[in-house]
């Protein structure tokens, strides 16, 4: 659906240079701090900047060779745009219409009613976890195969980040072939809906897993100085060292698990990995 071979974007100060799929029928996620490249990628896919090189298709055409007929297939969520504030949903709903020949008006209210979202009040009176929503079931509207979602989560509560999820879950299971690409900093909404994830530190890709290798074979290890200076390091992928111990992030959970059975093995989960890659000490 997407793929990003050798792109490169230079800005003074920062240099993304990335490559990067998303397989048809998968939602993936790209994590990372906040000026970390993952809006760029997305403005990039969305071909709303010209990269400076590498290559960029998606559904095999290049961005900047979209037709109407190819926008009509994408829909995108940004979290720094959105209609105006004086609009109503109902005004929105003629814009959707005008923008969209496979525009459903009747499952678009539909849902705008059971997330709560009132069609006669101006979006400036909406909560954020509303105006979220609204991006999100805008890009939904017209039967798009790809969703484009940058940070679609950020600012909400716990209620409405999981409420935006599950809008994107129920997307997925009406077509098996559709596809998402979502980026967040909030690594546990990732969990439970991506099937595959990359990591992005400084405009690079430092890490790119399948959700369930991550939360199945990755673990955290906690030793002291002395089990430290003694363990079998080789399948230690970063550390951090406190004052009296390290906690070490490793791929070969189950190798740790039966060769040190005293040692403090834990499951990891992305937020682990973020602090230990993107803050430790990468070996």
């Amino acid at each position: 659906m997407i793929k990003i071979k050798d792109l490169q974007k230079r800005y003074k100060g920062f240099e993304l240079n990335i490559s990067m799929e998303v397989p048809e029928g998968t939602v993936t996620g790209l994590i990372g701090r906040n000026g970390a490249g993952k809006s760029t990628t997305i403005k990039s896919v969305l071909g709303l900047i010209r990269p400076d090189d590498g290559e960029i298709r998606v559904m095999d055409k290049v961005p900047q060779e979209f037709t109407a007929q190819d926008r009509e297939a994408i829909g995108a969520a940004l979290s720094d745009s959105g209609f105006s504030m004086v609009l109503t949903i109902k005004d929105v709903i003629g814009i959707l219409k005008g923008f969209y020949k496979e525009f459903n008006e009747e499952e678009f209210c539909r849902r705008c009613k059971e997330q709560e979202l009132p069609l006669d009040k101006q979006i400036k009176e909406f909560s954020s976890g509303m105006k979220a929503k609204l991006r999100v079931l805008t890009a939904m509207s017209h039967n798009a195969k790809l969703l484009v979602l940058d940070e679609p989560t950020a600012g909400l509560d716990v209620l409405a980040r999981n409420d935006v999820l599950d809008l994107l879950r129920g997307y997925m299971e009406e077509d098996s072939s559709r596809s998402i690409l979502i980026s967040s900093h909030i690594s546990s909404d990732l969990e439970g809906l991506c099937d595959d994830i990359y990591m992005i530190n400084k405009g690079r890709i430092i890490l790119h897993e399948d959700t369930d290798t991550i939360l199945g074979q990755y673990g955290i290890l906690k030793v002291s100085e002395d089990e430290y200076a003694a363990m079998d390091k080789q399948y230690v992928i970063a550390e951090k060292k406190d004052k009296f111990s390290h906690t070490c992030l490793t791929k070969e959970k189950q190798f740790y698990l039966d060769n040190y059975p005293n040692m403090v093995v834990e499951n990891s989960s992305i937020d682990d990995m973020i602090v230990l890659m993107l803050g430790g000490k990468e070996k």
